[in-house]
């Protein structure tokens, strides 16, 4: 009988390459998310300690620290929201990111000529012809020294540079492209009014360069593979947008960990961080929408089912909120806020066992107690998909 340690990992000789298993990429990942047991980190540090949290909707982050942290109230992180010690901005893959301060000035020039890239295949550059980028920027800088602009309101300034041209796509492009900022309240839990952005060295009072050097991007994969890894190159590549991952970390390798897949793909890690063993204990989460878990890998098996992509995964881009169980996705869920009632509205996909079921209904009424505190009642419902 094999020993319970081996299961999921394969040791293979010496100059071949430790073969993990999903079960034990499954545990690295939850381990680094503190997915596995909750931290006393601020969350700032977590923020940090994460690279970032998806931030495309205001009130997801703040339930992604909620399921990471031992102890989180909302006003924790609208606060240091306010302060400018964490800002919302677009970053990994041009999407929405909850960072430090600290690491807006460092990644964000990393991922500068990818923003840029993204930007100009929109269907925002449609809008430029006859129009330098260098000087649209400028014009974007220059109207937003008087103060944060919406969209729209930034688009009415371009306008005396550009009338003949569609100036809210034009400042959309400006926001894509150019260093800036989300100002609160967009951003802080409950917000429902349009953003409005501010230049990033203005918010933050401090410099930010527009390009990085190689071992700002060295630094970036390395921390990527602090939080997410053992990873692959595409894993890398699809987390950040970064072209080249695979070069960087072939030139990185003789300070790395390199392991295999059960497919075989080639995975790198660094050579300290947690790998716990496959058959560790995973609690019951509840993971907010467009979790950072679901997002940074191209391979995904690692915590749910390919055949599940379709309950997890909207067309119109939308990322459900998860339950985990034994640390897959194992089912889908909801908090809704009506009159004096806030309900957490649970669906697995199969009938959890009494224990998962009982941890289940813990979870999310402690989601209630923190994500819903002026509420005089509070439900939950616990049902199976389709029964």
């Amino acid at each position: 009988m094999t020993p319970p340690a081996a299961r999921g990992v394969t040791r293979t000789r010496p100059d071949h390459p430790e073969r993990l298993g999903t079960r034990a990429l499954n545990r690295a990942l939850l381990a680094r998310q503190s997915l596995l047991e909750r931290s006393a980190a601020s969350p700032l540090a977590m923020i940090e300690q994460l690279v970032g949290l998806q931030a495309q909707a205001p009130n997801p982050p703040y339930l992604g620290l909620w399921a990471r942290l031992r102890e989180f109230a909302l006003d924790d992180l609208t606060q240091a929201m306010r302060a400018r010690r964490i800002v919302r901005a677009t970053m990994m893959r041009g999407t929405l990111h909850l960072v430090s301060a600290d690491d807006y000035r460092a990644l964000r020039p990393v991922l500068q000529p990818v923003l840029r890239r993204l930007s100009l295949q929109s269907a925002h550059a449609k809008a430029l012809r006859g129009v330098e980028l260098g000087e649209l920027r400028k014009a974007g800088v220059d109207a937003l020294q008087g103060g944060a602009l919406s969209v729209t309101a930034l688009g009415e300034a371009l306008r005396a540079h550009w009338p003949s041209h569609d100036t809210a796509e034009l400042a959309k492009l400006v926001r894509s492209v150019e260093l800036l900022v989300h100002v609160p309240p967009a951003g802080v839990w409950d917000s429902h009014q349009a953003a409005t952005f501010a230049v990033a060295h203005d918010w933050l009072g401090a410099p930010v360069a527009e390009d990085a050097d190689e071992n700002a991007a060295d630094a970036m994969l390395l921390r990527y593979l602090a939080a997410f890894g053992p990873a692959s190159a595409r894993d890398a590549s699809a987390w950040s947008g970064l072209t080249g991952t695979r070069e960087r970390l072939q030139r990185l390798r003789l300070r790395l960990r390199v392991f295999v897949d059960e497919a075989g793909t080639e995975l790198f890690d660094l050579p300290d961080a947690p790998r716990p063993a496959p058959e560790t204990a995973a609690p019951v989460r509840l993971l907010p929408e467009f979790d950072n878990v679901l997002l940074a890998h191209r391979d995904r098996s690692r915590i749910f089912d390919e055949g599940l992509r379709g309950a997890i995964f909207t067309r119109n881009g939308l990322v459900a909120a998860t339950v985990l169980i034994d640390g897959f996705v194992a089912g889908v869920w909801k908090l809704q806020r009506e009159r004096d009632t806030a309900t957490v509205v649970v669906e697995t996909f199969k009938r959890p066992r009494a224990a998962d079921r009982a941890a289940l209904q813990q979870e999310a009424e402690d989601c209630l107690r923190v994500a819903a505190p002026g509420y005089s009642r509070h439900e939950v419902r616990l049902s199976v998909v389709g029964a």
